[in-house]
């Protein structure tokens, strides 16, 4: 039964995002442009550039290079948005959770056709932040990746720990954006 399954997703044309199979087939080299930033938080597109270069590598269909005349292809893109609302509160009215979001535009162009061959004007992500000890459950995937442990969220100040908090919480999304991005580039979606 799970062969038979397994045989209809490989027919219908599922393919799985470190594949490429939307890539043009002659495209070895990926060039990646630094990304506009229209929003206030000043670096954001440079940290992000960080973490979509590492994506790219990671699956290894592309090769990244550090000029454009190297390349095959070029991505580029622009931060559109970024956010950070609380959305839960203590009995003080001070916020204790935030919503954190991203979403950023690009394109792909293929450097030896000067074609555009693949454009997306949202990808994004959203990440839930605690900010104080009571609110941080560590029991969580993105919790355990951190150097961190129950015990030292416990013994921090509440602004110890919205920082601590903020900054995984921040690695998580950036992540999730270059994931979502590659994916989307990669399958042309």
């Amino acid at each position: 039964m799970g062969a038979l399954a397994l045989l209809g997703v490989a027919g219908c044309g599922y393919h799985f995002a470190s594949s490429g199979d939307a890539l043009p087939s002659a495209a070895q080299t990926i060039y990646v442009q630094r990304f506009e930033n229209h929003t206030l938080q000043t670096g954001l597109n440079d940290e992000l550039m960080r973490y979509v270069k590492d994506e790219i590598a990671m699956h290894k269909r592309l090769k990244v290079v550090d000029e454009p005349s190297r390349a095959d292809l070029e991505l580029t893109g622009d931060v559109r948005y970024t956010n950070s609302v609380p959305s839960n509160f203590n009995s003080a009215l001070e916020p204790t959770l935030y919503n954190n979001s991203l979403a950023v535009s690009a394109a792909l162009k293929d450097l030896h056709t000067n074609k555009m061959i693949w454009s997306t004007l949202n990808v994004g992500n959203s990440q839930h932040t605690p900010v104080v000890a009571q609110t941080v459950v560590t029991t969580t995937p993105t919790f355990l990746q951190q150097n961190l442990r129950g015990g030292d969220i416990a013994q921090m100040t509440d602004i110890e720990t919205a920082q601590s908090m903020t900054a995984a919480s921040r690695d998580t999304m950036m992540q999730k954006v270059a994931q979502n991005l590659y994916s989307e580039m990669a399958e042309g979606f």
